[in-house]
């Protein structure tokens, strides 16, 4: 009677914790996992040589515009203030932001502080970048790009941007306002050879902002820091002139 027992009570003590053991294994596999947040590559507008000038930067968040403005407003990074020479018209932490919505093409934008016509370029370049986006509206008058043309560079490089990492064949894209629509391009690799070179016809040009998109192969020994720049030759002499070097990763 007393073996009977003491097995009765082995079989039991077995069963609970065999018990305890599948809650366990139960629980842990009901546990919910956090999925890693999407992200999303946007173009931020700070300025250089007085002139906006955009910059990549990674949000998340289903409010991609206001992300945005929240990278506009944290400034360039010491690496682009540096070696771009980038800075910020936007007061001290940022743009301020009270509001924004969008609606019909319109975002409507609220700021508790007075904006320079250079942060107000920033701010309108930023939000203009979303297709549903059409123009920007802040206390009452509505903005375009085309508000801001003298804070425009000549030849507009929205793609590739600054440090971005790029292959073979490289596509650019962009606005420019030149001469006869024409501007130069050369691509130098990470031992400082010219490794492409031609000349762009834009949209439009001479007073008007045309749109550029063109692609081209390049070749390089080994991967590196290379820089794509921009150029338009002066009509009176044939110089240089509206000259902008963007810094690229390059990768065979």
């Amino acid at each position: 009677m007393t073996v009977k027992r003491a097995l009765l009570l082995a079989v039991a003590t077995a069963l609970l914790v065999a018990g305890c053991s599948g809650g366990g294994n139960e629980s842990a596999s009901s546990e919910s996992t956090t999925a890693p947040a999407e992200t999303k590559a946007v173009q931020v507008y700070f300025l250089c040589d007085g002139k906006v000038w955009p910059v990549s930067r990674e949000v998340e968040g289903s409010s991609v515009a206001s992300a945005a403005l929240g990278e506009l407003g944290r400034g360039p990074t010491d690496e682009e203030t540096s070696d771009l020479g980038m800075s910020s018209a936007l007061p001290t932490g940022g743009a301020q932001l009270d509001s924004i919505s969008i609606l019909d093409g319109i975002a409507r934008y609220g700021s508790s502080a007075k904006l320079s016509t250079e942060g107000l370029a920033q701010v309108v370049y930023t939000l203009t970048q979303f297709p549903e986006v059409r123009k920007v509206e802040v206390d009452g008058m509505s903005y375009t790009r085309a508000a801001f043309e003298e804070l425009t560079p000549a030849i507009l490089v929205e793609s590739p941007l600054p440090f971005e990492k790029v292959t073979s064949p490289l596509r650019v894209t962009g606005t420019a306002n030149t001469f006869e629509a024409t501007f130069q391009y050369e691509l130098f690799g990470p031992d400082a050879t010219i490794v492409a070179k031609n000349f762009v016809t834009a949209t439009s040009g001479t007073g008007t902002r045309g749109t550029f998109d063109f692609t081209f192969p390049f070749e390089i020994a080994e991967d590196g820091l290379g820089k794509l720049v921009v150029f338009e030759l002066s009509a009176e002499n044939g110089s240089r002139i509206n000259e902008v070097e963007i810094p690229l990763r390059m990768e065979k």
